[in-house]
């Protein structure tokens, strides 16, 4: 019975995600703009099924060119991670994060997190120093 009760409330609840990402390819389109990272792959945690679409799905179609895929969630051969909280400008841009800390943004949980992990990266000192300018705590593998 008590199973039952557990599984009827768990069907009730709006479900979050277990973890779904985006996995990003990045290439430039000119031999004079440099690539920061070239793999990485982002997911968001503490946010509702299926939050990641929209911008799973929106190529840049500017001086660097992105192919993005939705997969099940990021592969674990990554060198490092940028984790920060999960803002309304971080649901477009996935490396950016919140500075501060305290800020709350309307329909997204306190809670809810972004993190990118970095697989292929020409600069990752730059890519760290990018993380923890936008607020995200930076680790290496």
């Amino acid at each position: 019975m008590n199973s039952r009760l557990l599984l009827l409330i768990a069907s009730l609840c709006p479900a979050l995600t277990m973890a779904q990402g985006c996995d990003v390819i990045t290439r430039s389109q000119s031999p004079s703009v440099p690539v920061i990272e070239s793999h990485t792959c982002y997911e968001y945690e503490n946010m509702p099924v299926d939050a990641i679409d929209w911008s799973c799905s929106n190529e840049s179609k500017e001086m660097l060119s992105s192919t993005k895929k939705k997969v099940a969630q990021c592969a674990d051969r990554y060198q490092a991670t940028c984790v920060g909280r999960l803002t309304p400008e971080s649901l477009a841009n996935p490396q950016s994060t919140s500075k501060d800390k305290n800020s709350k943004a309307p329909n997204i949980p306190e809670n809810a997190q972004v993190s990118t992990y970095y697989y292929n990266a020409e600069n990752l000192a730059q890519a760290k120093i990018d993380c923890e300018t936008g607020g995200g705590s930076w680790k290496a593998k």
